[in-house]
């Protein structure tokens, strides 16, 4: 199933069942698409206007790379999905005997590792909407800034979930090294952009009351 393709209505569905797919991590892609899009539609309602005409290349830049991003959140969550299945197999690998324990050991090395990059890719993904959202915010049209700011809470939601789907899988690797890598990296990027979301949203919220 094309989860990005498929009818709101369906992928809530699916969401809410037992089915292994999608998970956190697509719902988490899915959220920052949508993010990205209330961000570069502030931008769409700001081309063209002569009270912004100083920055109409900026916004057709910003939207440019919006466009790309939403797309690239999509495509994660299609990837979420693929690499999980691995995962859910792998965890339910006999280990009975110890040549069965060796080879759960190094198949989930493999997996765990393949099953964080997806979640680190997403949050990336939201770091840099989240930057664009900011100048959208800014410079666009005042007639459209509750959607930038909406766009902003949107992906700070969605790096913050799919923070958790890394933490899961660092959580479960022998190689702690790696792990602390891949924490420190996923640390860095909350600690940096929840805080600029929220500057974003108390921004446009004293703009509107």
């Amino acid at each position: 199933m094309g989860f990005s393709t498929v009818q709101c209505n369906e992928f809530v569905e699916v969401l809410a069942s037992k089915a292994p797919v999608p998970g956190g991590g697509g719902a988490s892609a899915l959220v920052g698409a949508v993010g990205t899009a209330l961000g570069n539609m502030v931008g769409s309602l700001t081309v063209g206007k002569k009270k912004y005409a100083d920055v109409e290349e900026e916004m057709w830049e910003l939207k440019g790379k919006a466009d790309a991003l939403q797309k690239e959140l999509l495509t994660l969550i299609e990837r979420d999905a693929e690499v999980f299945e691995p995962l859910s197999k792998a965890y339910g690998m006999p280990r009975a005997t110890e040549e069965e324990k060796a080879e759960k050991a190094r198949v989930m090395e493999i997996v765990l590792k393949d099953a964080c990059s997806v979640p680190m890719e997403i949050m990336e993904k939201c770091c840099e909407a989240l930057d664009l959202i900011v100048e959208f915010a800014a410079k666009g049209s005042a007639l459209a800034i509750s959607d930038a700011g909406v766009g902003a809470v949107f992906c700070k939601a969605a790096l913050q979930g799919a923070s958790l789907n890394v933490y899961i899988n660092t959580k479960s690797m022998a190689d702690r090294e790696y792990a602390q890598e891949l924490n420190q990296k996923a640390d860095a990027m909350l600690v940096k952009y929840t805080k600029l979301a929220d500057e974003v949203f108390e921004s446009v919220l004293g703009r509107l009351k």
